[in-house]
């Protein structure tokens, strides 16, 4: 009898820890539940960058500005000299004498770009260095009618993009234009400019009044020296 009152003790006890460690309400119960389902990540999702954009900010800027994680296209090693630009179009305009140059920038870092022209065989004219945000140059002061070589060069701190080894002998001159295409370089053809043709048929249209005008007076000249004989009139019959 004397150990009825613990055992009743122990009970309670035990009976008041079950009914805390399971409540009784439902609905908390699958609220908890709904608590403890796992954190699924949004997907990432890639940077607004475009290789061929001029004026494109760097990837990385982007990143820290983007209220939401973006991933960047992979880049080779900054220890490294960038890959070869990829030129685009070449827009012509022939009544003012220049070009302007489009292209891609590289899947490597890059500090500075620039153009090289060739004319003929000779050395290549080198452009001002350009920014890595820039994917437009104009070319100016070219010659009506001549055909050009134009290559865009990368560089960063490890060196510049190889330019002789990706198109062919370009080193050379319009000659070794046989490079692949989507390369750092291509031919420039300036057409003449429209004022010269329209100068140019005028010149043959007076040079051909002229011949005409000469052979009329030679043939009139040489008719009245040697003159020409007269027909006979014929005589009316008796």
């Amino acid at each position: 009898m004397l150990g009825s009152p613990r055992l009743l003790w122990l009970l309670a006890v035990t009976f008041s820890l079950v009914l805390r460690a399971q409540p009784l309400d439902p609905e908390y119960s699958e609220e908890e539940k709904e608590d403890e389902t796992p954190w699924s990540p949004l997907p990432a999702v890639f940077c607004d960058y475009d290789r061929c954009r001029h004026l494109q900010v760097p990837c990385k800027e982007l990143q820290e500005a983007s209220p939401r994680a973006c991933l960047c296209p992979g880049l080779s090693s900054p220890g490294q000299p960038p890959a070869p630009p990829r030129l685009g179009e070449v827009h012509v305009v022939a009544e003012v004498g220049s070009a302007v140059v489009h292209w891609c920038a590289p899947s490597s870092p890059v500090h500075q770009y620039w153009l090289l022209l060739w004319e003929g065989s000779g050395a290549p004219q080198k452009g001002p260095p350009l920014n890595s945000t820039v994917r437009r140059a104009e070319l100016k002061g070219l010659k009506p009618g001549s055909a050009y070589v134009v290559c865009v060069v990368a560089a960063n701190a490890a060196g510049e993009s190889n330019v002789t080894a990706v198109g062919g002998a370009w080193g050379e001159g319009p000659e070794g234009a046989g490079g692949p295409a989507f390369g750092p370089c291509g031919r420039l053809a300036m057409p003449p400019r429209p004022l010269s043709l329209v100068h140019a048929a005028v010149g043959v249209s007076t040079a051909l009044a002229l011949l005409s005008c000469g052979a009329l007076v030679w043939h009139f000249c040489l008719r009245q020296r040697c003159g020409c004989p007269r027909r006979a009139r014929p005589t009316a019959g008796l």
